[in-house]
């Protein structure tokens, strides 16, 4: 170890942000561990780096009459030309001098100064990494394992879990997407970064990207509810009466959320106006059906919608899909009726109760 060494090692500090006092520091217990290892020694050592980069170690040995174990003895005779005053059971330090000592101190220096800069490294990105938790990164699919798929984040790898992948998505190698970063975990290997295809924060994410007026905070998304790779209900609202939530998200002529569904691969996106007004809110939610009348049970948080006879299995959706999200974004249940259907339970309660008199 020489001048030079001590200059690379500041320039790692500088470039790498390891700071060169923890890697001396690492460098001298290395140092100590592989004398004690090469000279099969259990003596107390000391390991010393100057500023110049010179190496002095000192093994710590205790006087005896008779030395049995020159690493961690010495004799009352050795140690009196040291110092006169020393007796027997007294410990002095002595500065160990070894010949062959210094490729193999090199040696372990470069490697402690190796697995540093990796452990730093790692260090740096978990800490990029993890303050991007829940943010939408572009990823590059490098390649499909059993377990999931394998992705590019820039600095660091990531994996899309098979639970975290969309039904029928294609995943071809070097294709570009976008992912939701769920988890950063921390692995001997370096960090390990969870994404998802699915979540419904994905969308969320997208169109506060997408759309300024989310981004500056004019329109605020109040809810989103998803069933990946097939439909999205995302409810918004704008503080500014002069700002139409839904057209800042449409975009002119769609072009906002066509690009937002052209990255989730031809996801169907209903767009619907928040409203205060649980009756109102509900009936937006079922979109693209427009109901006729809704009831509302504020103890039970549970409703009953009419909606128009040829409007009901649209109300409904493909095996109750649209009001299913719709419950999820609003929170409440729902039971949907056709007027006929809510004509003919009004006649059969008038008729129960017509009975009831008769008897």
């Amino acid at each position: 170890m020489n001048a030079e060494f001590m200059s690379a090692l500041a320039a790692l500090e500088k470039e790498r942000g390891i700071k060169k006092e923890i890697l001396l520091s690492a460098i001298e217990a290395a140092l100590i561990s592989a004398y004690k290892k090469n000279y099969n020694s259990e003596a107390s050592v000391r390991a010393e780096i100057s500023e110049e980069g010179a190496i002095r170690i000192f093994a710590s040995k205790t006087v005896v009459e008779e030395v049995f174990d020159k690493t961690c003895e010495i004799s009352l005779e050795g140690a009196r030309k040291v110092n006169a005053l020393y007796e027997v059971g007294d410990v002095l330090e002595e500065e160990a001098y070894t010949k062959d000592f210094g490729r193999i101190a090199a040696q372990t220096a470069k490697q402690v100064v190796m697995q540093r800069i990796r452990e730093a490294e790692r260090g740096n990105i978990y800490d990029e990494y993890v303050e991007k938790e829940n943010e939408v990164l572009t990823a590059i699919v490098q390649s499909v394992e059993r377990g999931g798929v394998l992705v590019e984040l820039g600095k660091t790898d990531g994996i899309l879990l098979n639970s975290e992948m969309v039904p029928g998505e294609n995943y071809e190698g070097n294709s570009r997407l976008k992912v939701y970063v769920l988890e950063v975990r921390k692995d001997q290997k370096g960090p390990q970064v969870v994404v998802s295809r699915t979540h419904p924060n994905l969308v969320k994410r997208l169109f506060e990207l997408e759309v300024p007026e989310i981004a500056n905070g004019v329109v605020q998304i109040k809810a989103v509810s998803r069933e990946a790779g097939s439909r999205t209900k995302i409810a918004v609202h704008s503080v500014d009466p002069q700002v139409d939530a839904v057209g800042a998200c449409v975009g002119q002529r769609g072009a906002r959320v066509e690009r937002i569904v052209a990255e989730l691969q031809g996801e169907k996106i209903d767009i619907i106006e928040w409203d205060a007004d649980p009756a109102i809110y509900i009936a937006k939610s079922l979109s693209p059906a427009k109901a006729v009348m809704v009831y509302v049970n504020d103890e039970e948080k549970a409703s009953r919608v009419i909606v128009p006879d040829a409007q009901l299995s649209l109300a409904i959706g493909k095996e109750g899909q649209n009001v299913r999200l719709a419950a999820k974004l609003t929170g409440w249940k729902i039971d949907i009726k056709s007027q006929s259907q809510a004509q003919m339970a009004i006649l059969e309660e008038i008729d129960s109760l017509g009975e009831e008199d008769y008897e």
